[in-house]
């Protein structure tokens, strides 16, 4: 158990040596780009700008700026031309207080000896080297207040008169006089002699009715009599 474990770490520390080795051995990473800035970033002052720089037949390299939307024909060189490779370090230092504030694009140029070159760019980078202008602190001046104006005033536009309505007369219970009597030349009156005939025929018939009723009671008990 001891030999394997032993062979098992012998060829993991060769096989890490062997790696070591190629790592040591690779050559330089190739190409042209700009680690910092970034597009889109806002920038002041002093910029340091640091990506890498290199090619196996390399020359030199350059880096320029441009202000945006079309630098296409507007290239200003940042610094000199650097004639030694870099690997992810620092490029250029470009003092952007030199420039207008405004946007801008970077452009890294590696230049190989056949005259061939390859180019990597950052675009929308802000220069922003105005500092807001700081207000002065003072005691605010109090603001008058306007004096309030007078009511205006109203205006009443007189009507006028209206004419009351007369109130109109409410009919009353309609009072019927009396006509006198008209009387005899004996002193009877018409009511009297009215009354007078009426207690007459209402005696008269009285008279007739307990006359009946005699009649007919003498008759009953006549009857009575006859059945006893």
């Amino acid at each position: 158990m001891n030999k394997h474990v032993l062979a098992l770490c012998l060829l993991t520390a060769l096989f890490m040596g062997l790696s070591i080795v190629r790592l040591e051995a690779a050559p330089p990473q190739q190409g042209a780009v700009i680690t910092s800035p970034r597009d889109r970033d806002v920038v002041r002052g002093l910029l340091v700008i640091k990506g890498t720089a290199t090619h196996p037949n390399f020359w030199k390299y350059e880096v320029h700026y441009a202000p945006e939307p079309n630098p296409t024909d507007q290239w200003m060189p940042v610094g000199i031309v650097h004639e030694a490779q870099v690997i992810d370090g620092r490029l250029e230092t470009w003092d952007t207080s030199l420039v207008p504030d405004g946007t801008y694009s970077l452009r890294l140029r590696v230049v190989r000896k056949d005259g061939n070159y390859d180019e990597y760019y950052v675009r929308q980078i802000s220069v922003a080297n105005v500092q807001p202008t700081e207000t002065p602190t003072a005691t605010p001046t109090p603001t008058a207040t306007p004096t309030p104006l007078p009511p205006t005033p109203t205006v009443i536009i007189e009507q006028p008169p209206t004419a009351t309505p007369r109130p109109i007369p409410t009919p009353g219970p309609v009072v019927v006089t009396p006509e006198p009597q008209k009387g005899t030349g004996l002193g009877i009156t018409t009511q009297g002699l009215s009354k007078a005939l009426l207690y007459g025929t209402g005696g008269t018939i009285g008279l007739f009715l307990l006359m009946g009723t005699l009649t007919t009671l003498r008759r009953l008990l006549s009857w009575l009599i006859a059945q006893f």
